[in-house]
């Protein structure tokens, strides 16, 4: 799919394989739950088969990824990136709010199974389960060889960037969660408290020190910033997000903007060349059979593959593949499916500079002017 002047990422939204789809892995956590909605994880699991039918449990650990793997296969891409909005944890230490995820250690290997190869944990679940799941979550990914940024056991490691290699060029990834998301205020981590590398508002100081980490890269090293940022539902896209993602690019030196926590898709802009996703939308996660935003199809979601110029980073093209989740697994979206999530994005696109077609095999693509 791209050049060897290129680099192809996948990017995905939120990756919450904890709590229900924790359970149906070969390894379930404790189901307990302290929700006032429901009160074991199992519950999500029969919500979901009372809607789609029966799920085969356990499941090995490609399951949940269902046919986005023959996708991957495909497509190739130089890196595998995803935000995962879970704990990895068997803490009993259930912070005060009002959902919880974790995921046991021993089911990791369903992130290996996909071949992702860093994870975002600058979240609003990364912390679910006090700073002992956190500290889990930490030691189980590094045990798996899995990479992680946007939270650690003290400031330096939360804010400190990744620098991933691939086959089309180096990638340096940061990664910030604002409290827009959910992200409470006293997770920050500080000099003496682990926690999550917290962007209290998009302004002027978070242009600033992105900035001076981008600056440090290596030559020929491209910057993604990753943002959880915004509400779960509604497609209207706060002013100063734009504005500081625009920023992100002109004054700071970001290649792309890699955002997230809207659990469906957003519109899409190319600024100076550079792309911006405002919202991946939900991936993975164990929402079926929960009504109250059924116009918004959370079922359904995508892939994202965009290709950047290994030179400048500037955007060579954006392909997205439809997908929707049933029986806690990634099935193809049918054509009605692709067709709805193409209009839906072109919609909220447009007023962006930016344009979504589908392509003759299914796929959706976006068109810009530079």
């Amino acid at each position: 799919m791209a050049t060897r002047s290129d680099v192809c990422l996948w990017l995905a939204g939120d990756v919450m394989t904890g709590r229900g789809i924790d359970q149906i892995l070969p390894h379930p956590g404790d189901p307990r739950l302290h929700e006032g909605y429901m009160d074991s994880a199992l519950g999500y699991v029969r919500l979901a088969e009372s809607v789609n039918g029966p799920i085969p449990y356990p499941v090995d650990f490609s399951y949940v990824w269902g046919e986005a793997l023959a996708v991957l296969d495909e497509l190739a891409p130089d890196l595998r990136l995803i935000n995962l909005e879970t704990a990895v944890t068997v803490s009993e230490d259930a912070e005060p709010k009002g959902i919880h995820y974790r995921m046991h250690p021993d089911n990791l290997p369903v992130l290996t199974a996909a071949g992702v190869e860093a994870c975002v944990l600058a979240n609003n679940h990364v912390l679910d389960w006090g700073v002992a799941g956190l500290l889990e979550t930490l030691e189980a990914l590094e045990a798996a060889g899995l990479r992680h940024v946007g939270a650690g056991r003290d400031r330096d490691e939360a804010s400190a960037p990744l620098s991933l290699p691939s086959p089309g060029g180096r990638v340096r990834l940061l990664a910030l969660g604002l409290p827009s998301s959910g992200v409470p205020e006293r997770w920050e981590a500080t000099s003496s408290r682990p926690g999550v590398n917290l962007l209290r508002r998009p302004g002027d100081a978070g242009v600033r020190e992105v900035a001076r980490l981008v600056r440090r890269r290596p030559p020929g090293e491209l910057a993604v910033v990753s943002l959880h940022w915004g509400g779960n539902w509604g497609y209207a896209l706060p002013a100063q997000h734009r504005a500081f993602a625009h920023r992100l690019i002109d004054d700071a030196g970001v290649d792309l903007v890699w955002g997230h926590s809207a659990h469906h898709p957003l519109g899409i802009e190319v600024h100076r060349g550079r792309l911006i996703l405002y919202g991946c939308g939900d991936l993975l996660n164990d929402y079926e059979g929960i009504g109250g935003h059924e116009t918004y199809r959370g079922e359904l979601t995508l892939l994202y593959f965009p290709v950047l110029d290994r030179a400048d980073g500037r955007l060579r093209s954006l392909t997205m593949v439809p997908m929707r989740m049933r029986r806690f697994r990634l099935e193809r979206a049918d054509a009605e499916a692709a067709r709805w999530l193409c209009r839906v994005l072109d919609r909220e696109s447009r007023p962006l500079g930016s344009r979504v077609r589908l392509d003759d095999s299914g796929r959706l693509v976006l068109d810009w002017q530079d």
